[in-house]
């Protein structure tokens, strides 16, 4: 077991997944990636040999295929799954971020290109790498799971619902004109965390660490912080809107409120 503070500040005790049921699951992708690679060279085959194509387009195509068995298949599967590859999903593991939290393509990006190229084949030592490191890290990390702040774990587990943050009304409308990708997600998890813990501070323990904290996520916005209003509220306003985003469907786009 490892204990995980989400981001929401919530503890999570997850049971992590260890190097044989890792181990299973990678054989059971890879035989299901041989299958789809074997699939879709076959269907090249049977639709370009009779066309008698150039040498390079093949060796063009071969070589897409290839790509997209070794690093298209695990990331769809983990992006389309929340961290959850076939092998993954019949051994009951799935991939979290470091804080317990739901992965997504960026992680599952990660995790691919770094299996490839670093844990398992061009550089990898058809896993030796993934084994070792796996080894010497204390929750059984690859190097791909250091690269994209993930962690494996058995999927027994469930995860808790965030706790969603309401910005002030007056806040609202101000908070949606930032731009808030420069807000690294250590610092948002310390905010968040202030702001959940906010009640049970004293008031100089409050008034300071909130300055703080709004010093530093202002620094990073590159922007003044607005004049008037108490740490609580500005920071509870941008997290509110960091949350907004994240659960707003791309398709949609922003929907601005306030």
């Amino acid at each position: 077991m490892a204990e995980f503070t989400t981001g929401e500040a919530v503890a999570l005790e997850l049971p992590i997944a260890r190097i044989p049921t890792r181990a299973t699951a990678f054989i059971i992708d890879v035989l299901i990636q041989l299958a789809l690679y074997l699939l879709l060279f076959t269907l090249m085959a049977l639709v370009l040999l009779p066309l008698d194509p150039d040498e390079a387009w093949v060796d063009a195509i071969t070589l897409l295929i290839v790509v997209g068995v070794l690093v298209g298949y695990p990331v769809a599967c983990e992006t389309l799954s929340r961290g959850r590859s076939l092998g993954k999903l019949v051994v009951g593991l799935r991939v979290v971020r470091a804080d317990g939290g739901p992965t997504d393509f960026r992680h599952a990006l990660t995790r691919g290109l770094a299996g490839v190229i670093v844990d398992f084949w061009l550089l990898g030592l058809f896993g030796a790498v993934a084994v070792v490191t796996s080894i010497c890290s204390r929750d059984a990390r690859r190097v791909g799971d250091v690269l994209a702040g993930t962690v494996v774990v058995h999927s027994q587990a469930t995860l808790p619902f965030p706790a969603l943050v309401t910005p002030p009304p007056w806040l609202a409308g101000w908070v949606t004109r930032l731009d808030l990708s420069g807000i690294p997600e250590d610092l948002a998890l310390a905010v968040r965390q202030y702001l959940t813990r906010v009640r049970t501070l004293t008031p100089e323990a409050e008034a300071a660490l909130g300055g703080a904290l709004v010093a530093a996520v202002f620094a990073r916005l590159q922007v003044a912080a607005p004049a008037g209003y108490p740490p609580v509220q500005i920071l509870g306003a941008i997290v509110a809107e960091r949350q907004r985003r994240a659960l707003t469907p791309p398709s949609y786009g922003l929907v601005r409120t306030g």
